[in-house]
């Protein structure tokens, strides 16, 4: 019987998990479908993902891989698995790809949304999705100052100080930065990002909204390559990972 690789694509409220990737003191989410998939197909399987998404961190389609040879259709994994995960945890799609197919090693564009609610108050429904100010933010000061992190930059000044990384260059292909209601919503679009890389920028981009630094002030803290220079890292529960694209596969 041949061995298969297949993709999933997973949704998940990361609300109750300490991030994607295994830890010894607390249930992740890749913990999670290791131990469904390994029930699901008596064999021991551990996923690939593709993105380490941080505790509290949300994902409508963070992807993973895994190896099976068990002759279960690749499209039906996903109805059988969601029977057996947590209601916090989704499979969207499940599909073959290549043995060698790896997601982090092709080419990707990732989609990062990190919602602001602004009000009085809390409002409590809002509270796991979306970080809470009653400070006013000057959106269109918001917007300027993303302008500044298109592009390919050096970002070692929006890396969480201590990651490990062999480069700090890293391009970002968009970021917009628009209003739905009460809520601010940044949109990153990336090839890659750095260790809480999403949630510098965002609260980097409040401190201009609130008005503690001017929206060009952030090319200087691009420049500087030091990340006491940035603001503060958001909390993670404004954060959603909304998902991948893989140009090569679309590409006629």
């Amino acid at each position: 019987m041949g061995k298969k690789r297949v993709r999933l694509t997973v949704a998940y409220d990361g609300t109750n998990y300490h991030g994607w990737q295994l830890q010894k003191n607390g249930v992740s989410i890749e913990s999670v479908l290791n131990e469904a998939l390994s029930s699901l197909f008596r064999e021991e399987i551990k996923v690939i993902g593709a993105s380490r998404t941080d505790s509290g961190v949300h994902a409508l389609g963070n992807i993973a891989v895994f190896d099976t040879v068990s002759p279960m259709p690749a499209e039906k994994v996903s109805y059988a698995l969601n029977q057996r995960l947590p209601e916090d945890i989704r499979i969207q799609k499940s599909e073959e790809v290549a043995e060698d197919w790896h997601p982090r090693r092709c080419v990707s564009r990732k989609t990062y949304e990190y919602r602001i609610y602004r009000g009085e108050f809390p409002m409590p429904v809002k509270r796991l999705y979306a970080y809470f100010t009653y400070n006013p933010l000057d959106v269109e000061k918001m917007r300027l100052a993303a302008e500044y992190l298109v592009g390919e930059h050096d970002f070692r000044s929006f890396c969480q100080t201590g990651a490990v990384v062999e480069s700090t260059v890293r391009t970002i292909y968009s970021i917009e930065v628009e209003e739905q209601g009460t809520d601010i919503v940044i949109r990153v679009v990336g090839g890659g990002f750095l260790y809480n890389m999403v949630r510098i920028i965002a609260g980097t981009l409040m401190e201009v909204g609130r008005g503690r630094y001017e929206p060009e002030h952030v090319k200087e803290i691009l420049n500087a390559c030091d990340r006491s220079t940035a603001g503060p890292t958001a909390p993670a529960n404004g954060l959603t990972l909304v998902g991948y694209e893989f140009p090569e596969e679309t590409s006629p």
